[in-house]
């Protein structure tokens, strides 16, 4: 495993920074007027395929290992690993092309998920069976199709949660990163190593794309790298619960809690609004805290002041999801406390959220 880990990272890390060094071209054509935009200067947004070539060079690794024999301990073989690569693809190449073009409509890059969870559906034979709850367990033991519907519609949907959070420097770089930990965790505990390596690779290569992306910015992840964290850990989080009866369905619901919720609350609002849900706008919870939360640096130019309060936001969500991932890795197989768990982290949330809209932050988190 650590291999492939050093592997994952060394091709990220190489890959971003020749992307860096040879492909911001593009980035010249971004509009700076975006209310989602919170740095200055052109900055390539193609991390997500970086990422991609340090995760593909892991796998890679670990299923020519099995067929060269050579012992990795990772349990994996081609036969395992290529529907990986081929799931991946349509959201991943669909996001980096509208981060280079910005000529990719939003039902364009919904399909494209939808394939790839489709297509993971089927070369997987992956089905959401089971969601803990006696009921609705009944109705999709019943009802196959169902399973497999609602594990298309949660995968499709995750990459675009990424894409939500993926607002500053590290922050869903390193909540992707977290999250993989955890489930690589849990797979190692009930000895599925096929399944740990396919998310450690996921963080190592996430780990190279960091080096350059926190806290210099220096590369963004863009569309293709949200979509990529988003199909990769939404198949391996559904593949775990549907291999091991052990785990509860409500483990990766509470691992994930942080960009599901953030999705739904956002739709929620603008919906009330009379807002279209598609329209982007400047008010999800990591950008009030960026506003309310995070102190202004006032004895340097504009655009370090920016780059610094940038920096200094992802922490506070880093710390956020820390408070989901702790418990889900210590309560994996227990559905009653993680349900407890999830409730708790959306009062917490809608309470932190009203208190940034309304301010009415303590002082204390201010200073």
């Amino acid at each position: 495993m650590i291999v492939l880990t050093l592997i994952s990272a060394a091709m990220a890390l190489i890959a971003s920074l020749l992307f860096i060094r040879w492909a911001g071209e593009h980035a010249k054509q971004y509009d700076a007027n975006k209310p989602q935009r919170f740095h200055m200067g052109e900055v390539p947004r193609l991390g997500g395929l970086a990422i991609m070539v340090g995760l593909f060079a892991g796998w890679l690794v670990a299923a020519a290992s099995g067929m060269l024999g050579i012992n990795l301990n990772v349990q994996s073989n081609w036969s395992q690993t290529w529907p990986w690569f081929v799931l991946t693809l349509p959201a991943v190449l669909g996001g980096a092309f509208e981060d280079v073009t910005q000529r990719l409509s939003v039902l364009y890059r919904l399909s494209l998920t939808a394939l790839s969870a489709a297509l993971a559906c089927y070369l997987l034979g992956i089905s959401l069976s089971r969601l803990g709850i006696p009921i609705i367990d009944d109705a999709l033991f019943a009802t196959p199709w169902l399973g497999m519907a609602l594990a298309v519609f949660a995968i499709c949907g995750l990459p675009h949660a990424f894409n939500i959070i993926d607002g500053y420097n590290g922050l869903a770089g390193t909540v992707a990163a977290m999250i993989c930990l955890a489930i690589a965790h849990v797979a190692l505990q009930l000895g599925d190593r096929q399944l740990a390596a396919v998310v450690v690779c996921l963080a190592a290569a996430t780990a190279g794309f960091l080096i350059w992306n926190y806290p210099r910015g220096l590369i963004f992840a863009g569309d293709g790298g949200a979509y990529l964290w988003g199909v990769v850990i939404g198949v391996a989080s559904i593949t775990l619960v549907q291999r091991h009866n052990s785990v509860s369905p409500w483990f990766p619901m509470l691992l994930l809690i942080y960009p599901v919720w953030e999705t739904l609350f956002s739709i929620y609002r603008k919906t009330a609004r009379g807002v279209s849900p598609g329209v982007a706008d400047a008010l999800h919870f990591h950008q009030l805290i960026y506003r309310r939360l995070v102190r202004g640096v006032f004895h340097d130019d504009a655009s370090r002041r920016m780059l610094m309060r940038n920096n200094r936001t992802s922490p506070w969500l880093w710390s956020f999801t820390l408070l989901t991932v702790a418990p889900a890795v210590l309560f994996w197989d227990n559905t009653l406390i993680l349900m407890v768990f999830c409730t708790i982290f959306v009062i917490t949330y809608v309470t932190a959220y009203m208190m940034l809209v309304r301010f009415k932050v303590p002082k204390w988190l201010r200073r």
